[in-house]
């Protein structure tokens, strides 16, 4: 029984296999194929049940449903209906106790077969061997539920005696037949992507104007394609299976041979201008050739494309020759006496648009472009009649219709009678350089962010301003704007955040300001706003000023969105008022940036006006400046050191403290002169003598055996940390001074690292490695400081004395100190506390584990001499 059910379906198989074959003969006609294909498949399942495994009369099995799923999977609907219609018909003529259930199991396949092709086309389902035998069980299940409708005496017949066999030759059989047509149809695919290539090949080839040649390694030619027969130094017929020393001189054939080799030699397409005498004449050609990567009748071959350059070659020589006699940088045109254009060079139509045809015989005034007046011309033409030549800038109008600046000579022809018979013209359109003074003009005159004039556009409009005050008895104003906290949008979000914001700012500016004011950028975050056309009294012009700068602070204090951030930046806003030019411009802008810092210390968000007592603070701060640069020279400033101890209250180092011994004024501390310093770039002077002091100090103490524990810890800047030399610097003051690194303790503060923090450690890291240490100063005031612990090669951690102030007596200072003390142990780090004042704060402090202090406690600031003099009670201690 198995026997018979394996010759049923492997003559099933067979009879598609053909049926494969068949079909390639239907493949250019898609319906009629498809309208073959499922009458051959009825076939194959009406040739299925002539032969099929009988149970008994009218019960028969067969490989139908093997047949018919895999025909509506590959054929689709048509397909798959057209097979199981003969498949049902036949069925159904057949008869029998199990009709019913044959005709279903001819219904079914057809219907899992376009569910199977409906999922696989929307790759739900891959096909594959794992998928089709899934398929072939699931189709295998449904047919034996079907046989279900059979009577139970007949249904346990099936399952006794066919069930087994059904499952164990259909299945398989299923497979078997989906990977064979499977294959078919991958070989149609790809007989018809081949069919489709050679078309779109085929059509190229024809649609290609050059002559196509392919020839083998010995120079024979194989192939010959030709729009012209007589481009061909023979007819394509009489080349075909030809060498070229048998056509072609033997130079030509000999250059063509060396051109073959050359390319046959490389990887890459090859080029070749060759001249040839042909049927129409001496031509010019260009080829590129490029070798097959096949053998053709086991010889190495090439292709080769020659183009006609015939006229292109004649077109060159004639610009050539133009560009010689008309000059091809300037355009050229000649009219008669009245103007009528007779001829133009081809550079007068790259200028103007307008070809030979489109001008000869018109008036050179259809060039016009209206923008000068009949003055204009009139003078032209007169002196034209006068000197006979005329030069200058004049705007002329494109074909298109734009109009463009160019630089027009005109010289008149005359006869020998004197009379004018032609103008010669040269025009060189000047439209690049118009457009680059333009460019200059902007980058000179206007901020390349913002588009706001700049500083030295708005000097000129200010100096405009202070004439026209003068002349007209009106006031103006002049408002410096400083954006609120703006470096720590570029501190903590990067400068393209900040400058999307200062564009956001110039833009509210431009729309809550006059047409006649003026606003500028002079740089960063600081704005200049020009008011003009004021009133003529001094407390009116005033309340205009104060009404437009509460609008321009309401303004700039709505949030702004920036790249998914929103910000909240107010702005500090100084105004200067004036009527006439007493003042200069620089001091206009200097009381106005003054007035800007008054209202900084007002607390932000404020307008304030021009007091005459801030050009006292300001001179006394430019005097002072000039006085700290003298300082550094003379070597006034001098290191005080404050004493760092132990958990039992002994000295263990000390902090160097700059202080300066000014000759008229005393000892000054650093509150009266750092912050000078700092906004006049002198503290990085500052810095460097100070730890120079520091290095002296460690080497003198390193031979001094009650002195040679100590450490010393120096403060530094953010301009020294990031002077591009800081290391080299550190590593000179230490070979000059013979200090020990180990001893040495530099002091930075968490904002200082904002500025670039992979920079900062990159040259921590380096002075590290040299053996010094590094402290974080007033741990916990500054930004992000949980997240730079992890990345910094730090040391210590000094905790701020803002929260030692109030210890033990306020739980949330005691909150703070307690997890940074147990912050530090997890990180390896030590904690020294500074501002211990009270023996309750150390108590406190050591209790909760912090074992180094600094402050009042255990010593003022001293002088060098009075520390070293104080050392030696303090280390009896012990």
């Amino acid at each position: 029984m198995v026997l018979e059910l394996i010759k049923n379906v492997t003559l099933l198989i067979t009879l598609c296999w053909l049926h494969g074959m068949l079909m390639r003969g239907l493949e250019a006609r898609p319906l009629l194929g498809k309208l073959a294909a499922g009458a051959l498949f009825g076939a194959v399942c009406i040739g299925g049940m002539l032969m099929p495994m009988v149970l008994e009369d009218g019960l028969i099995f067969d490989g139908r449903t093997v047949v018919l799923s895999m025909a509506a999977f590959f054929g689709g609907p048509l397909v798959g209906l057209v097979a199981g219609a003969m498949a049902g018909a036949y069925r159904g003529w057949l008869g029998g106790v199990g009709v019913v259930p044959g005709l279903l199991n001819v219904l079914m396949p057809v219907l899992l077969g376009l569910l199977f092709a409906y999922l696989h086309q929307r790759r739900r389902v891959p096909f594959n061997v794992f998928s089709l035998l899934v398929f072939a069980l699931l189709l295998q299940v449904v047919q034996v539920l079907n046989l279900l409708l059979l009577p139970a005496e007949h249904f346990a017949t099936f399952i006794q005696h066919a069930l087994l066999p059904l499952v164990a030759v259909l299945v398989p059989s299923t497979l078997l037949l989906g990977l064979l047509l499977r294959d078919t149809e991958r070989q149609r695919q790809a007989r018809e992507a081949l069919r489709q290539s050679e078309a779109q090949l085929r059509a190229i080839t024809e649609a290609v104007p050059d002559l196509s040649l392919v020839l083998d390694e010995d120079g024979r030619y194989l192939k010959v394609k030709s729009p012209d027969s007589r481009l061909l130094y023979a007819g394509e017929q009489g080349l075909l299976g030809r060498r070229l020393h048998d056509v072609l001189p033997l130079s030509q054939a000999d250059l063509f041979m060396q051109f073959i080799t050359r390319t046959l030699a490389s990887d890459d397409a090859q080029s070749l201008e060759y001249g040839m005498q042909t049927a129409l004449g001496h031509r010019t050609f260009e080829a590129r050739a490029r070798r097959l990567d096949t053998l053709i009748e086991g010889k190495r071959a090439v292709v080769l494309m020659a183009r006609d350059i015939t006229e292109r070659v004649a077109l060159e020589l004639d610009k050539r020759i133009a560009s010689i006699a008309f000059e091809s940088q300037q355009g050229m045109l000649i009219t008669d006496a009245k103007t009528r254009i007779l001829k133009v060079n081809r550079a007068f139509t790259q200028i103007t648009g307008y070809s030979a045809e489109d001008v000869v015989g018109q008036p050179t005034r259809m060039l016009g472009s209206g923008r000068q007046g009949p003055e204009f011309y009139q003078e032209l033409w007169q002196t034209l009649a006068r000197e006979g030549v005329w030069q200058g800038e004049i705007w002329n109008r494109r074909k298109n219709g734009e109009v463009f600046p160019e630089w027009l000579a005109i010289s008149a022809v005359r006869d020998e009678q004197g009379r004018v018979t032609n103008y010669v013209a040269s025009l060189t359109d000047i439209s690049e350089r118009k457009s680059a003074e333009q460019q200059i003009q902007h980058l000179a005159f206007y901020d390349p962010l913002t588009g706001l004039p700049n500083r030295r556009l708005l000097r000129d409009r200010l100096q405009q301003a202070m004439i026209q005050c003068d002349r007209k008895g009106q006031y103006a104003a002049l408002i410096f704007l400083d954006l609120d906290d703006f470096k720590n949008v570029n501190d903590l979000y990067g400068h393209q955040v900040g400058d999307e914001l200062l564009c956001q700012v110039a833009e509210r500016l431009r729309n809550n300001l006059r047409e006649l004011d003026t606003v500028a950028r002079l740089g960063g975050d600081e704005f200049v706003i020009l008011l003009e056309g004021l009133e003529p009294f001094a407390e009116e012009a005033g309340a205009q000023v104060e009404h437009i700068g509460s609008g321009l602070l309401l303004a700039l204090r709505e949030p702004y969105e920036v790249y998914g951030q929103r910000f909240h930046n107010s702005a500090s806003l100084g105004v200067v008022l004036f009527n006439d030019e007493l003042q200069t411009v620089d001091e206009l802008m200097q009381r106005a940036d003054l007035s800007m810092y008054s209202s900084k210390a007002a607390g932000k968000n404020a307008l304030s006006f021009y007091d005459p007592q801030m050009q006292a603070a300001v001179s006394m701060r430019l005097k002072l400046e000039e006085d700290i640069r003298r300082g550094l020279d003379a070597g006034e400033f001098v290191a005080f050191l404050q004493p760092q101890a132990n958990w039992q209250g002994v000295w263990s180092g000390a902090e160097a403290l700059v202080r300066w011994q000014h000759p008229e004024r005393g000892l000054l501390g650093p509150g009266a002169f750092i912050e000078i310093a700092e906004r006049s770039g002198l503290i990085e002077q500052l810095d460097l003598a100070t730890l120079r002091q520091g290095c002296q100090l460690l080497a003198r103490w390193a031979v001094r055996a009650q002195m040679s524990h100590l450490s010393l810890a120096v403060n530094i800047s953010a301009r020294l940390l990031y002077k591009e030399d800081f290391v080299e610097l550190i590593q000179q003051i230490l070979q000059d001074t013979q200090a020990n690194p180990r001893h040495l303790k530099l002091e930075i503060t968490e904002t200082l690292l904002l500025t670039d923090k992979d920079k900062a450690v990159q040259r921590m890291q380096a002075l590290r490695a040299m053996g010094i240490r590094f402290s974080i100063d007033d741990f916990g005031t500054g930004y992000s400081s949980m997240a730079y612990l992890q990345q910094l090669p730090l040391d210590q951690l000094k905790i701020d004395q803002s929260f030692v102030r109030d210890l033990p007596e306020n739980p949330g200072s005691l909150a703070i100190v307690r997890a940074i003390l147990a912050m530090a142990v997890g990180l390896g780090l030590e904690v020294i506390a500074e501002g211990v004042e009270t023996p309750e704060q150390q108590a406190c402090l050591r209790d909760n584990g912090c074992q180094h202090f600094q402050g009042y406690l255990f010593g003022k600031p001293l002088a060098v001499e009075a520390f070293e003099a104080a050392v030696l009670p303090a280390v009896d201690l012990l």
